[in-house]
């Protein structure tokens, strides 16, 4: 295609990231993936085999190769954000870092939560951090991104989006979490849920992976929610689970402090969507497509 662009997604093997790659190669893209190579990229897509946080790696991997668009999918850590920074300045005309709703984590509104709450211009960067530290960067995953949403804010070396994805559901979900309640409601188990259980955002995986092929060919800077309408609880997502599970039983169990069930929260986690709406994406209503989302995790799907 004449007018096809160059786009480098780093990390697009898995989840909603295979599914990103294949948007972009069925719009005419040419798509390389850059990763450890431990996982091969979706068929049609080229694949650099380099440690993103090894610069040397990453620079020989690329050579002298530039790009429309750098979609980055594994940026955890200001470390890798500073490192993405020196490598990719004069190499892309845009960079979409995918962040999360984590980065709200201290923001405790009943009202859904813009943008703004959250100005990574004003947030300090510490790199001396363990954040090569596995355990401890699973600890402290939002202030991770927090921070590396805050690199690439200070004086951008090319223009960049932050996209702050909801709770992902539907789909090969690699994570556990649907498989949690499942297990639990076929056995008629305890499901530990905070006393005052707050809801949350969500996105399909379908939904998040045309989010982000969608920004890859927007010019929007700065933070932007990416989240469907409406809110859950943990009530509504077992409800949801115990559809597709008749013979189940939901056994609720009220905590007040200790460790609850995954995608249960002490505090708020709604993300209000206004701005990606008003740029001009259309997100889907949660409670719409909940159903077949539960349904494929737990393999019971079309």
């Amino acid at each position: 295609m004449e007018n096809a662009r160059e786009v480098l997604v780093i990390g697009g093997s898995r989840y909603f990231g295979k599914r990103l790659v294949a948007r972009l190669l069925a719009a005419g893209d040419r798509v390389t993936v850059l990763s450890r190579g431990s996982s091969a990229p979706p068929p049609g897509a080229l694949h650099l085999v380099a440690d993103r946080n090894d610069e040397k790696s990453l620079t020989d991997a690329l050579g002298s190769r530039t790009f429309d668009v750098v979609v980055d999918q594994v940026c955890y850590t200001p470390r890798q954000a500073a490192l993405a920074r020196r490598v990719f300045a004069g190499r892309t005309g845009r960079y979409v870092m995918t962040s999360t709703a984590e980065v709200y984590e201290y923001e405790d509104s009943i009202a859904l939560v813009r943008e703004g709450a959250v100005d990574a211009r004003e947030i300090p960067v510490d790199l001396g951090l363990p954040w090569n530290d596995p355990e401890f960067l699973d600890r402290h995953y939002g202030e991770g991104k927090r921070q590396a949403e805050a690199v690439f804010a200070a004086a951008p070396e090319f223009p960049y989006t932050a996209v702050r994805v909801a709770h992902v559901l539907g789909g090969d979900d690699f994570t556990g979490r649907l498989e949690h309640y499942a297990s639990r409601i076929r056995g008629g188990e305890p499901i530990a849920v905070p006393a005052a259980n707050q809801p949350a955002t969500y996105i399909h995986v379908e939904e998040i992976a045309d989010f982000l092929a969608w920004a890859a060919g927007e010019d929007f800077t700065g933070p932007v929610n990416a989240a469907s309408h409406g809110v859950l609880t943990t009530e509504e997502l077992c409800k949801a689970v115990s559809a597709q599970l008749p013979e189940g039983k939901v056994v609720l169990q009220w905590v007040e402090v200790g460790e609850v069930s995954p995608l249960s929260f002490f505090r708020s986690y709604g993300m209000d969507n206004s701005r990606a709406t008003r740029l001009g994406f259309t997100f889907g209503d949660v409670r719409q497509w909940l159903p077949k989302a539960v349904a494929e995790t737990l393999g019971k799907g079309d």
